[in-house]
């Protein structure tokens, strides 16, 4: 199977890398990657201590009943593969894969 690839105006040839994982342990809970998905693609949660996931707004985060906050990947059929979270996230927490056609 192929490669899905777009070819751009400049000539240069685009392939998609959709988000395929996000790794929970290394990520911060920074919101930064929530903050540049403008595809409803990532969700901001708090951990309790049970290990319990609570959802939590990244703009009005005032409540302190989680221990820490990470991100999940909500809702990856929304993805377009551009990588902007990825490209953001301090800690590198992402993986991406090309889609096969």
């Amino acid at each position: 199977m192929a490669s899905f690839s777009v070819t751009l105006p400049s000539g240069e040839i685009w392939t998609p890398k959709f988000v395929a994982d996000l790794n929970q342990e290394k990520c911060i809970g920074c919101a930064r990657c929530v903050r540049v998905c403008a595809r409803d693609v990532l969700a901001l949660v708090g951990v309790t201590e049970d290990g319990e996931l609570l959802a939590i707004d990244p703009d009005e985060d005032e409540d302190e009943e989680y221990e820490k906050k990470v991100m999940t990947i909500a809702h990856k059929e929304n993805c377009v593969g551009c990588e902007a979270c990825s490209k953001v996230c301090p800690k590198k927490c992402y993986t991406h894969e090309t889609a096969d056609v």
